[in-house]
C-alpha cells in the first residue's frame, strides 16, 4: 500500500492498493520533489468520476506504467472536491496549455510546483489522435533531463499567465437594467428551442440561468424567459438525466436530448435543482416541477443523509466496473417485476427490445403524460397511478442489484448549498420533514465543521475529524444555508452564525488591492498564486454568491458596508455578465436582486402563534425572490436588527413592510 491507506477521502483511498508510490499533496512529496530534483506528477479527480476509473484501471494499477512513474517523477494524487484550489490552479494551467479541460486532470510540476506539461485522460496504448500514457510518461522524462532549462522558463510564464486572470478586469459600471435585458437576449441567442438548454453537447443542468430567467420574467414580465426555463426543466425532467425510478439528477447529458447522462450523481446538482424546480413550481404552478423537486429531496434523504445529519457527496456512474449497469432496464427485466402492466410502462418510459442505449435501455419520457393517458384511452389519474406503482416496485428490484460506489464524506459548501433547498422546501411545501432535515444539518455542521473560534472546516467523515482550511465558498454557501433556515424557522442562532460567517469572509478572504474575495483564506497554505474564480462552474463563484448575501444581510442589519462592497463587486463585473451571461449567471441574479426594489419584512410577534404563521404563509403563496423576512418577538431585534424598535399594535402580531429600513405603517 501507498500513502494514501489512511487518507479521508474515499476517491484517494481509491488508490491506495495501486503500484504507484502516490502521495497526498503534503510537505513530505514537495520536499521529496526538491530534495530528489524530480518533477511531480500530479493527477487530480474525485470518487464518482467515469474516467477517473478507467485511467486507473489502465495506467495506474498496471506494474510497468507504475514503474515508469515511481521511477521518474513524484506522484500526487489529490480529491479535487477537498482541494478546490489546487484544482481550480492547476485546470486553469492546463486549459491555457490545451485549450480544454476536464477530469481526471493530469499536470507536470516543476519542484517549485509550476506547471510545465499537462492534460486530461490519456489512454494506454495511442487512439484517436492521442499519446499513450507511457509516451507522454517518457517524453515529459526526456525534456525535463536535456530540456531543462526551457522547462523551467516556460512554467514560469505558464505561471504568470494564469495568476492575471483572477484579477477583476473591469472598471466599475452603473449597475442598470439594460444588463439584464440585453443578458437574457443573449440567452436566447444560444437557447435550444427543440430540446432545452443553452448550445448543445454535452448539456449540463443550467440552473443558475434558469433561476435568472425566472428571476426576470418575475421583475418584467418577460414571456420568452420563462419559456426558455420552462422548456429547459420540462425536457431535464423526462430525460434520462433525471432518475425517473429513483428521482434525483446525474452530472450532464451526454446527448443533446438530456438522454444519455454520465450516471454520476452530485449533492450540488441536486441542491441546485431541487430549488430552482421549487422556484418554477411556485411561479407557473406546474405539478410537474413540484413533483420532481420532492422526489429530487426525498432521494437524498433517503440515499445521501448521513446518519448524524450531513449530507454525502456523491454516488458513482459506474456499478461493477460498468456506466450505468445499475440504472439501465431490459423488457424482460421489467416485465418479471411488473406483470400486467409492464407493456403500458414500457412505452411510457420508451423501453425496447433492442434497446435506446448500447443494447439496454434508459427510462425517459418521449410523450407527455396528458397526450399520452389520451392514446391509452385511460384518464390522466390513472397514469399517475399506475406509473406511480411500477416506479415503487421497479425501484425495489432495483435495489437487489449491485449499487454505484458511494462517496460519503461531507463537504461544507455542497452541505449549505442542499441546506437552502431543504428549508425553503420545507417552508413553501409545508413540509415538516423537509425542515427537521435542514435543522439537524445545521446542527450536524456546527458541532462537527465549526472550530472553537469560529473559523470553518472543508470536508468530514464518519470515524475521523474535520480537516482542511474551508474556501471562500464552504462560507458562503452555508451562509446562504443558514439565512435560508432563519427565514424558514426564524431562530436567531441561525441567523448570527451567519452573520458571524460573513464577518470572517471580510477578515480573512478580502482581496484590498484587486477587490472582491480570494478562494483561500489569509492563513492559507502557500501556492504559487492565491486563487480567485470569477465565474461560476457547476456551482456558483464563491463571490458572486457572496455579493448577494452581503446584499440580503444589509437589508437585515441595515449596515451600509455590505451592500457598499456587494454593488462594488457586482459594477466590476458588468462587462463580464453582458458578454457570457451563461457563464456569470449567479453575478446576474445577484444583480437582478439589485435592481429590484428588494423589499425587507419584519412580523413581531410569537412566531409558533397562529396570527404570526397567518402573516408568514402570506408570504409564500408565490416566488418571491427579492424579499427578506424576519420574524420575532421585539427582544429578537438585539439579533436581527430588523426585528429591532418595532412595538406591535393592539398585541397582535405585526407586520412591517419595509425598503431599506425605512418602513410603510404597520399592519396587523
Amino acid at each position: 500500500m501507498n500513502r494514501l491507506t489512511n487518507q479521508n477521502s474515499p476517491y484517494l483511498r481509491q488508490h491506495a492498493n495501486n503500484p504507484v508510490a502516490w502521495y497526498p499533496w503534503s510537505e513530505e512529496a514537495l520536499q521529496l520533489s526538491l530534495d530528489q530534483n524530480k518533477p511531480i506528477l500530479l493527477s487530480i479527480g474525485y470518487a464518482a468520476c467515469h474516467w477517473c476509473h478507467v485511467m486507473a484501471h489502465e495506467s495506474f494499477e498496471d506494474p510497468d506504467t507504475a514503474a515508469i512513474m515511481n521511477t521518474n517523477f513524484v506522484n500526487i494524487k489529490v480529491d479535487r472536491e477537498e482541494r478546490p484550489d489546487l484544482d481550480s490552479i492547476y485546470m486553469q494551467a492546463v486549459v491555457s496549455i490545451t485549450g480544454q479541460g476536464g477530469w481526471p486532470l493530469t499536470v507536470f510540476l516543476t519542484p517549485d510546483c509550476e506547471p510545465f506539461y499537462g492534460g486530461t485522460y490519456f489512454p494506454p496504448a495511442p487512439r484517436y489522435g492521442m499519446p499513450s500514457f507511457k509516451q507522454v510518461l517518457a517524453a515529459v522524462n526526456d525534456a525535463w533531463f536535456n530540456r531543462r532549462d526551457e522547462i523551467i522558463r516556460t512554467a514560469s510564464e505558464l505561471t504568470n499567465r494564469i495568476s492575471q486572470s483572477y484579477i477583476f478586469q473591469g472598471q466599475e459600471i452603473d449597475i442598470k437594467p439594460e444588463l439584464l435585458i440585453t443578458a437574457t437576449s443573449s440567452l436566447a441567442g444560444v437557447f435550444d428551442p427543440h430540446e432545452g438548454g443553452f448550445g448543445g453537447a454535452p448539456k449540463f443542468p443550467p440552473s443558475m440561468t434558469i433561476e435568472f430567467l425566472l428571476r426576470e420574467h418575475l421583475r418584467t414580465g418577460n414571456q420568452h424567459a420563462l419559456i426558455m426555463a420552462e422548456l429547459t426543466l420540462t425536457k431535464m425532467a423526462y430525460g434520462g438525466i433525471y432518475d425517473q425510478i429513483g428521482g434525483g439528477f446525474a452530472r450532464y447529458s451526454t446527448d443533446n436530448q438530456w438522454l444519455v447522462p454520465h450516471f454520476e450523481k452530485m449533492l450540488y446538482d441536486n441542491a441546485q435543482l431541487g430549488r430552482v424546480y421549487l422556484h418554477a413550481w411556485q411561479v407557473t404552478r406546474n405539478p410537474l416541477y413540484k413533483r420532481i423537486s420532492e422526489e429530487t429531496l426525498d432521494f437524498v434523504m433517503c440515499e445521501m443523509t448521513d446518519e448524524e445529519g450531513g449530507f454525502y457527496s456523491s454516488q458513482d456512474a459506474d456499478s461493477q466496473g460498468i456506466e450505468g449497469k445499475f440504472y439501465v432496464w431490459k423488457p424482460e427485466e421489467v416485465k418479471a417485476v411488473l406483470d400486467n402492466s409492464a407493456q403500458l410502462v414500457m412505452e411510457y418510459y420508451n423501453i425496447i427490445e433492442q434497446g435506446n442505449w448500447e443494447g439496454v435501455n434508459i427510462l425517459h419520457v418521449i410523450q407527455d403524460p396528458e397526450s399520452f393517458a389520451l392514446s391509452k384511452n385511460i384518464t390522466l389519474n390513472e397514469l399517475n397511478d399506475l406509473i406511480s406503482q411500477a416506479k415503487k416496485r421497479l425501484y425495489i428490484a432495483r435495489g437487489e442489484r449491485i449499487r454505484p460506489g458511494l462517496d460519503d464524506k461531507v463537504l461544507t459548501a455542497w452541505n449549505g448549498l442542499m441546506l437552502a433547498t431543504f428549508a425553503e422546501a420545507g417552508r413553501v411545501l409545508q413540509r415538516k420533514d423537509y425542515v427537521n432535515v435542514a435543522i439537524r444539518n445545521a446542527q450536524f455542521l456546527y458541532q462537527n465543521l465549526r472550530s472553537d473560534n469560529g473559523r470553518l472546516y472543508r470536508t468530514w467523515i464518519t470515524g475521523s475529524q474535520a480537516k482542511y482550511n474551508a474556501y471562500l465558498e464552504d462560507y458562503v454557501y452555508l451562509s446562504e444555508g443558514l439565512l435560508t433556515l432563519y427565514q424558514t424557522t426564524f431562530d436567531p442562532l441561525w441567523f448570527s452564525w451567519a452573520e458571524e460567517l460573513v464577518e470572517h469572509i471580510l477578515e480573512h478572504f478580502s482581496d484590498d488591492i484587486g477587490g472582491g474575495f480570494f478562494d483561500t483564506s489569509d492563513d492559507h497554505e502557500k501556492l504559487i498564486h492565491r486563487p480567485k474564480d470569477l465565474q461560476d462552474n457547476v456551482t456558483p463563484s464563491g463571490n458572486a454568491l457572496g455579493a448577494h448575501i452581503l446584499l440580503k444581510l444589509a437589508l437585515f442589519t441595515g449596515k451600509s458596508k455590505y451592500w457598499e462592497l456587494a454593488t462594488s463587486s457586482i459594477s466590476s463585473m458588468v462587462d463580464a455578465m453582458r458578454k457570457h451571461p451563461n457563464a456569470f449567471a449567479q453575478w446576474l441574479s445577484s444583480a437582478s436582486f439589485m435592481l429590484s426594489d428588494p423589499r425587507e419584512v419584519a412580523i413581531i410577534g410569537n412566531v409558533e402563534d397562529t396570527h404570526t404563521q397567518a402573516l408568514l404563509s402570506v408570504l409564500d403563496t408565490t416566488y418571491r425572490p427579492n424579499l427578506v423576512v424576519a420574524a420575532g418577538d421585539e427582544d429578537n431585534g438585539e439579533i436581527v436588527p430588523l426585528l429591532a424598535d418595532r412595538p406591535r399594535i393592539g398585541a397582535k402580531s405585526t407586520t412591517y413592510v419595509c425598503k431599506q429600513f425605512v418602513c410603510q405603517q404597520p399592519v396587523n
